[in-house]
């Protein structure tokens, strides 16, 4: 009996010293920052520039700026949880040949950006590029909101609490803690995480059109936590799955033509 209490206790403090551990140390495990900051004009992008967010406590979010050509949208850009602006130029690049605009905000300690990031300083900062947009005249209904990974989680809250003209998800989760889960099952992720993203109970409080684009394949977020999502909220809807696509090779198998073809069509 006292080896059997002995067992149980060595597994209780281990249990407890990995809740611990996974609490306090969360955010190295979520956020991959490259904090190289880099002008657009230097990697060959024309018509971009560079613009700061002034925020609280004197903190400077790096974002890069592009015009829409007349009659098209501009989209309110958040990207994923590793790197810096300038390895997105190509993207960036297939943007303007579109013709569409672009906001792209950094988050804190990337690209420039002072400070750290987190779930609630990233939230704010991107209703704070929001508001960039509208002051510099453009109107809701012409911000499409774009999430990319880690910054779906962004998008889906500012969608949910402010006007746009469109939704796009490209590798969206139903929650952090959910794909944490997934990526580490032998973890108590859900008990410890505090970053949460948690997508899911707020979808369905997005009123604009919602494009969703998943790879089949992706090794990151699991294809049916994309599913759940989608069935969650509101029409009008559309899914892509990518039938082969990892997470990082969704432009690789077409989601730009598809994503263009879908703009156009909600915007008719």
């Amino acid at each position: 009996m006292r080896l059997l209490w002995g067992g149980l206790l060595i597994i209780g403090v281990g249990v407890v010293a990995a809740l611990f551990a996974l609490w306090l140390f969360q955010r190295n495990l979520i956020y991959y920052p490259d904090p190289t900051r880099v002008s657009p004009s230097s990697i060959g992008l024309k018509g971009v520039e560079e613009v700061v967010l002034k925020r609280p406590q004197g903190i400077e979010v790096v974002a890069w700026r592009a015009v829409a050509r007349e009659g098209q949208p501009t989209l309110l850009y958040f990207h994923g949880n590793s790197r810096n602006l300038a390895v997105r130029a190509d993207r960036i690049y297939l943007f303007q040949q579109a013709g569409w605009g672009l906001l792209m905000m950094s988050y804190r300690g990337y690209s420039g950006s002072t400070g750290s990031p987190t779930e609630k300083d990233n939230i704010g900062d991107a209703l704070a590029a929001y508001e960039n947009l509208t002051a510099a005249g453009v109107k809701p209904d012409d911000i499409i909101l774009y999430g990319e990974s880690l910054g779906t989680g962004v998008a889906v809250q500012v969608a949910a609490n402010r006007p746009v003209g469109g939704v796009i998800l490209d590798a969206p989760y139903t929650s952090l803690a959910d794909a944490g889960a997934r990526i580490y099952p032998y973890l108590p992720v859900k008990l410890a995480i505090t970053e949460q993203y948690d997508s899911l109970s707020v979808i369905d409080k997005i009123s604009a059109p919602l494009l969703i684009v998943l790879g089949t394949k992706d090794e990151i977020i699991p294809f049916d936590l994309g599913e759940q999502l989608f069935e969650a909220a509101k029409n009008p809807k559309t899914f892509v799955g990518l039938k082969g696509a990892v997470h990082s090779e969704h432009y690789s198998f077409g989601s730009f033509d598809r994503m263009r073809a879908w703009v156009a069509s909600i915007r008719r």
